[in-house]
């Protein structure tokens, strides 16, 4: 190393066996948030499974990266939903398009899903048009169904704009809370992580459930809610101390741990320090989302070397990680587990 270069952090030992997280399902080849990207994550070994959540206007949880399902969904070729298109404030941006909250969950299954990133995954594309929009009592029975012969398949929703939910009178903690606990889940030890990027939300949860929580971060900005002035705060010593009093872990952007090609963080000791586990988002094979070391040629769609870059986020000693290619991530999870 040469004179002067940061030292890199010593490894951490995992607190808990590393956990594959299918991102939205096995989202890399199938469109995110289908029955068929959770079944092919499933088939491929994932130990959980990932919704996000949003609610519909009567109030029912369904799976989807956003409740603007402009751009996940077909619904802009439904020209009984033509008037249903608006603009609305979510936490702080403005996003024109149609809204899950604007539909009934009869209206949405009328609705066909379609990939969200064309370019860079052509291949989705053409499963457009094929699946509907499930909702998360359908993402439980499949986990249930697939839960067999020893074998757990847990799930890991996301609350998305809790906050901006609770605004317009749609809460979301009891109603998430309830439907988990009939389905037998309310457990530290039960199969299901619920996370979040806002704070309070994740607290109120902490007050109803004993289910996991993880409170989500990234390199930039701060939770929606305000309750901390940013991301960057609450992973300092204090400010990890301070989410362990309500969270099991954290899911930290990748770069927050170690920023491309740069030199690895302490993130991963510090958070292990004062207990809390961690589950960093998301690996995606696509030179796009690669660090310049791992792409293989120029072409941004081209799959360069994520399970590389899996490797090196184990041996940080990560406790588990979100893939849109759990295939992937189970191989290099398990091909370490029989190193050690």
């Amino acid at each position: 190393m040469a004179q002067g270069a940061p030292m890199p952090p010593k490894q951490s030992q995992p607190l808990s066996p590393p956990i594959v997280i299918a991102h939205r399902g096995a989202s890399g080849l199938r469109p995110e948030h289908t029955i068929a990207s959770y079944t092919l994550a499933i088939e491929q070994g994932a130990d959980f499974i990932e919704p996000d959540l949003v609610l519909t206007k009567d109030n029912v949880f369904v799976a989807r990266h956003e409740n603007d399902i402009t751009g996940t969904t077909n619904v802009a070729t439904h020209p009984e939903f033509a008037t249903r298109r608006t603009t609305k404030l979510i936490d702080g941006e403005s996003h024109t398009g149609w809204f899950t909250e604007d539909f009934t969950l009869a209206e949405l299954k009328t609705l066909r899903a379609i990939e969200r990133l064309p370019k860079l995954r052509p291949d989705n594309a053409k499963y457009d048009g094929q699946f509907e929009v499930p909702t998360l009592a359908e993402v439980i029975a499949l986990a249930k169904r697939h839960s067999v012969g020893g074998r757990v398949v847990g799930i890991y929703p996301e609350t998305k704009h809790p906050s901006y939910f609770a605004g317009i009178g749609h809460p979301m903690e009891a109603l998430l809370v309830a439907q988990l606990k009939a389905a037998g889940w309310d457990k530290p030890s039960d199969p299901v992580f619920i996370q979040s990027f806002e704070v309070d939300n994740l607290k109120r949860l902490h007050g109803m459930t004993g289910l996991r929580l993880i409170q989500l971060m990234d390199a930039r900005g701060g939770p929606a809610d305000h309750a901390t002035p940013s991301y960057a705060a609450m992973i300092t010593p204090a400010g990890l101390k301070a989410v362990a009093a309500y969270a099991y872990g954290i899911g930290p952007g990748l770069a927050m741990i170690e920023d491309g090609d740069a030199v690895p963080t302490t993130l991963v000791a510090d958070a292990h320090a004062v207990g809390l586990r961690l589950h960093p988002w998301t690996f995606r094979a696509e030179n796009a989302f690669l660090p310049k070391s791992l792409q293989v040629g120029t072409d941004p769609a081209t799959h360069g070397h994520v399970d590389t870059a899996m490797r090196r986020y184990l041996a940080l000693g990560v406790d588990g990680f979100f893939t849109d290619f759990p295939g992937i991530g189970v191989e290099v999870r398990n091909a370490l587990k029989e190193k050690r």
